[in-house]
């Protein structure tokens, strides 16, 4: 099949995907002000990567936001609220899992795939106590962001190619991959205890311990803390967070510390900044730019361009950047986002040259 037929293929998918009628809420309601709802989303895309020797097209799963379906249980009780969350990925092909010698089956469910087996308490007086599988109190404090471009332009840049390696100058696999040396230290999903404060003048704390219980044989303790805000000042919004997370393997902790913060004018302009270091193991700094706007009256268009700068990711001396630029128009009568995203990624080590790696994303989000 030549590039041009995938390409087309890959084009044909997106545009069946993005004709589909909005659905119905899959809500009920009871009389007691609870509810049980359904939901979930389809994220399909077409990759395209060259890494100086070859190119690969693989018709993938956005591993930023990976398709996915979910079940609400919300139920008013003594003054505050219950919550019970189940949601998993599908196990599609993942956009961060494609490589130059691996190609994933197009679909394959694992246990790990289970995202959130989650149960809940909140009260405005004394905040909210989470136990299960689910967000560690850091999880999403690297990535803050006020734009509509996360499917392409964000914090986690081995969610777009991320398995893909390196070629050397003179054309051979490196063994480094993308995702390896350009990481965002991001908190992640654990089955864990997790308690978060109410919100004070609009910052939160948030604190959790937990456990790898979805990975055989893992025995990883987590541990972290993190501090959030939210604002809004004459039409500008803000928003940031501070993290601190500790993995103990076997005795061996991995200090993280990172964080980032976001801000949107009234005027569609946004910017975003995040950091973060590994403790005698690394440190890198992010920017964001974005605008956005309702050129379309079908929904708001969205503009971004980031820039990731990493130093010393698994090597004295290492340097890792990536540039990336992205498109996102929103569908809002059907509850549908198409983007277009490219970036490039740049490693060089003390004596070592490396070859780019270009990659492109093209794909639809549709949520139900």
């Amino acid at each position: 099949m030549t590039r041009q037929i995938k390409t087309a293929t890959g084009a044909a998918l997106l545009a069946a995907i993005t004709a589909v009628p909005a659905a119905a809420e899959l809500k009920w309601e009871n009389a007691s002000g609870g509810y049980v709802q359904i939901y979930g989303q389809v994220s399909p895309a077409w990759q395209s990567v060259d890494d100086g020797v070859q190119s690969k097209d693989t018709f993938v799963d956005n591993a930023h936001s990976n398709t996915r379906v979910g079940l609400w249980v919300v139920q008013p009780m003594y003054q505050g609220t219950f919550k019970f969350n189940l949601e998993t990925a599908l196990g599609l092909r993942s956009s961060g899992g494609v490589s130059q010698t691996n190609t994933p089956k197009g679909a394959d469910w694992d246990r790990t795939d289970l995202r959130k087996i989650d149960f809940s308490y909140a009260s405005e007086s004394w905040g909210t106590i989470y136990v299960g599988q689910g967000s560690m109190a850091s999880d999403g404090v690297a990535d803050i962001t006020l734009n509509n471009n996360g499917m392409t332009t964000y914090n986690a840049i081995g969610d777009f190619a991320g398995s893909f390696q390196f070629r050397t100058a003179a054309g051979a696999l490196s063994g480094v991959t993308i995702g390896s040396v350009n990481p965002s230290l991001d908190g992640g999903r654990q089955g864990r205890v997790r308690y978060d404060t109410p919100s004070f003048n609009g910052f939160t704390v948030s604190v959790a311990a937990g456990t790898d219980v979805l990975t055989p044989g893992n025995s990883d303790k987590y541990y972290d803390i993190a501090l959030k805000y939210a604002g809004e000042f004459d039409g500008t919004k803000v928003k940031g967070g501070i993290g601190f997370s500790r993995r103990d393997s076997g005795g061996v902790d991995r200090d993280d510390t990172f964080g980032s913060v976001a801000v949107k004018f009234r005027s569609g302009l946004n910017f975003a900044v995040a950091g973060g270091s590994r403790e005698n193991s690394g440190d890198y700094t992010y920017v964001l730019a974005g605008y956005e706007t309702q050129f379309l009256s079908v929904g708001m268009t969205s503009f971004a361009v980031d820039y990731y700068n990493g130093n010393d990711f698994g090597l004295a001396g290492r340097e890792s950047k990536s540039l990336g630029l992205g498109i996102n128009q929103n569908f809002d009568s059907i509850n549908t986002q198409v983007y277009l995203g490219y970036r490039n990624h740049e490693l060089s080590d003390p004596g070592t040259a490396y070859q780019d790696v270009d990659a492109f994303l093209f794909g639809a989000r549709w949520k139900f």
